[in-house]
């Protein structure tokens, strides 16, 4: 797989040089690559745009009123680079970013520049210290971008606001409350583009990781307000994957699965209440319907894991989706090996497992981990 630092290589830099050659005057091309290039090869990828945002600075104006109608010129001379290049956009993102690093004083210029350049390479880093500095006028902003006819520009809304963006600077104003992204969200659910839908469902799935209460009530909205949207039940699906994982009760009701199952577990059996690191734990249990009609249920288990300080700490591990017809009573067995991992590092002691049927505990059984 190739290094996401290569996708500003070379070939980038010279597509970055060439850009800036048909928009700026007497342009300096091969003293700016040189001045790149140089250590390039040393530097890791968040390093590398830093770098190369300097550079770019010795040789654009340093007020950026200036500077930004050259930025902004650029997306018509903008080489995409290659079609089977996944990292051939990261050439703009010291374009972005130079933005956020020079405009910040600047909000309606660098905002604007943010509007036009993030077709090249999203702005959703760059955007994030102007929402934090000046959270009005970006929302009033947002407030119109929903209805841009650029798909990239109505994105930017979804993924820039976004409060816990993976390598992006965390909102943590919409960490405590989401609520004034939500009407911005209700738009953009709409959407027909799967681009800006998908951003939509990972901005809720952020939400849901902080609170969880409001991403179930919006789903339960939109359910209520707009069953005729053929795209709703994905957006919900994808939204709301890490309250299904975690098993967050109300979840399962929303995404069509009994609400309140009528079930009975029997206790869980074991193949050894003693297990050893290199061993397999085997367990099993039966699901018994108490009711006439069918279920659809979600069966996960939970393992509880022993820490250095000798406490518990779960993880949530799928088992199957299962419709269970009245009255019906199935067997389900499971191993779980217990091998060195590299994201997880066992302790001795006492281990608990936990049948989980629709997000709700059902049966515990507890083993001995041994070392």
């Amino acid at each position: 797989m190739e290094l996401m630092k290569n996708g500003l290589n070379k070939p980038a830099i010279d597509r970055i040089a060439k850009a800036f050659s048909l928009v700026l005057t007497n342009f300096p091309e091969e003293d700016f690559k040189n001045k790149c290039l140089e250590d390039l090869e040393q530097l890791e990828l968040k390093e590398r745009i830093h770098h190369i945002i300097q550079i770019l600075h010795q040789f654009l104006p340093h007020d950026f009123s200036k500077a930004a109608p050259l930025l902004i010129a650029l997306k018509k001379h903008w080489d995409y680079g290659e079609e089977d290049d996944p990292l051939s956009s990261f050439a703009a993102w010291p374009v972005t970013d130079y933005v956020s690093t020079y405009g910040l004083d600047y909000p309606v210029e660098s905002l604007n520049t943010l509007k036009e350049l993030t077709e090249l390479f999203s702005g959703e880093f760059a955007i994030r210290p102007f929402i934090v500095k000046y959270p009005d006028y970006c929302h009033e902003q947002f407030q119109l971008w929903i209805h841009h006819p650029n798909e990239h520009v109505r994105r930017l809304v979804s993924e820039g606001t976004r409060p816990r963006l993976p390598w992006g600077m965390q909102l943590k104003t919409f960490m405590q409350n989401p609520q004034p992204n939500i009407p911005l969200l209700s738009h953009l659910k709409d959407d027909k583009s799967l681009y800006v839908r998908r951003s939509v469902a990972n901005h809720l799935n952020d939400i849901a990781k902080d609170n969880p209460n409001v991403v179930i009530n919006v789903c339960e909205d939109w359910l209520i307000n707009d069953r005729k949207n053929p795209d709703l039940n994905w957006v919900i699906k994808h939204a709301t994957r890490s309250l299904v994982k975690s098993g967050e009760p109300e979840v399962f009701g929303l995404l069509g699965y009994t609400k309140s199952p009528s079930i009975k577990l029997s206790p869980i059996q074991l193949s050894s209440n003693n297990i050893s690191m290199g061993e397999t734990l085997n367990f099993d249990f039966q699901i018994t319907s108490t009711d006439t009609k069918t279920q659809k249920l979600v069966a996960d288990y939970v393992m509880y894991f022993v820490k250095a300080n000798g406490k518990q700490n779960k993880k949530v591990f799928k088992l199957k989706n299962i419709e269970l017809a009245g009255g019906e009573c199935i067997h389900i067995n499971k191993p779980h090996a217990f091998k060195e991992i590299t994201t997880r590092k066992y302790y001795e002691g006492l281990h608990t497992i936990e049948i989980q049927i629709n997000g709700l505990g059902k049966e515990k059984a507890d083993f001995n981990l041994n070392i």
